[in-house]
């Protein structure tokens, strides 16, 4: 039994892993913790309390993939629901489809007995205020849903550090069943109805009981154009090691052409249960926990650069 996450999971590794220590499921674990982190008003990039889109309502992207099978549910721009990880989880059980977004999510999870509740913190609103505030010091706020050219403000507003910013979760159960979860609130002051990678399966996460898991986090753009996930788990299948794969895809995204390339991270799993983490820039870190630990440990980020740039139209 083993659980990788990345290193905001803290708040929800241990509850997770109580699950698996009582016999639960690897789907179980994942979503049991990414709750936990979606919960927590302090993390900006998920869930209650995430930052918002450009126009200052919080949309939600989750989704979970269970290695068993090669099942999966997502939901994209979710409004008003803070456990999106679990609205998934029901896509993927109750539906025939793999992802909803937009208002038909929120339907669905309406029908599935969720609470709506309103996922714009004050601490959340004072930063988007200060930040458009930056650029648009005469504008009412309260009309940007009129302006005729919104997307414009997107360009001039973002930037690389409020680009990136979710939760991964990867669970391997004692009967060797892997499953892998992300939940994010996206990119800050996004265009609204933008989806990362984080709800993408080969994007942001894709698990395989036969070869590993895998799931990402920073500018979901890259890793929707490069396939991300997908990828490190089939460069286990063609043979690489867990070690090879991750640094391979790493190395893909050199390849990306486009004005805005920037950080990427990545935990992986590989199906005997061994783990690292990825980063394209130093000093990241991911946490980990087996059976047999009482508390999660910290562990680095195996660095590969990736030539960043980030260019105003």
């Amino acid at each position: 039994m083993i659980i990788i996450a990345s290193q905001n999971g803290y708040v929800g590794i241990e509850a997770a892993m109580d699950i698996l220590k009582q016999g639960g499921s690897a789907v179980d674990a994942v979503e049991a913790g990414i709750r936990c982190v979606e919960a927590n008003a302090d993390d900006h990039s998920v869930g209650y309390g995430g930052y918002p889109n450009l126009l200052g309502q919080v949309e939600l992207d989750a989704a979970l993939m269970n290695g068993r099978d090669l099942t999966s549910g997502a939901v994209g721009a979710l409004q008003g629901y803070k456990h999106p990880i679990s609205v998934a989880r029901q896509v993927m059980e109750k539906l025939p489809h793999v992802f909803l977004v937009g208002k038909g999510a929120a339907r669905f999870a309406a029908e599935m007995g969720h609470s709506s509740c309103d996922l714009l913190t004050g601490p959340a609103r004072e930063v988007w205020e200060q930040r458009l505030r930056v650029d648009m010091a005469a504008l009412d706020l309260t009309r940007l849903t009129e302006f005729p050219d919104l997307w414009r403000w997107v360009e001039i507003a973002t930037d690389p550090e409020h680009a990136a910013g979710t939760t991964n979760f990867i669970a391997q159960d004692m009967e060797g069943n892997i499953c892998a979860g992300v939940s994010t609130s996206g990119w800050a002051w996004k265009y609204p109805g933008r989806l990362g990678d984080s709800p993408i399966v080969g994007a942001g996460l894709y698990a395989d009981n036969r070869y590993g898991a895998a799931t990402c986090t920073g500018t979901g753009e890259m890793a929707i154009r490069a396939s991300t996930a997908h990828s490190i788990v089939f460069y286990m299948k063609m043979g690489l090691s867990l070690t090879e794969a991750g640094q391979r895809a790493m190395t893909d995204l050199n390849d990306l052409g486009g004005r805005y390339i920037s950080r990427m991270n990545f935990i992986v799993l590989d199906r005997e249960g061994n783990h690292a983490g990825f980063s394209s820039s130093e000093g990241g870190t991911y946490i980990y926990m087996t059976g047999i630990m009482d508390t999660p440990e910290e562990k680095s980020r195996l660095c590969v650069p990736v030539k960043e740039r980030w260019e105003r139209g």
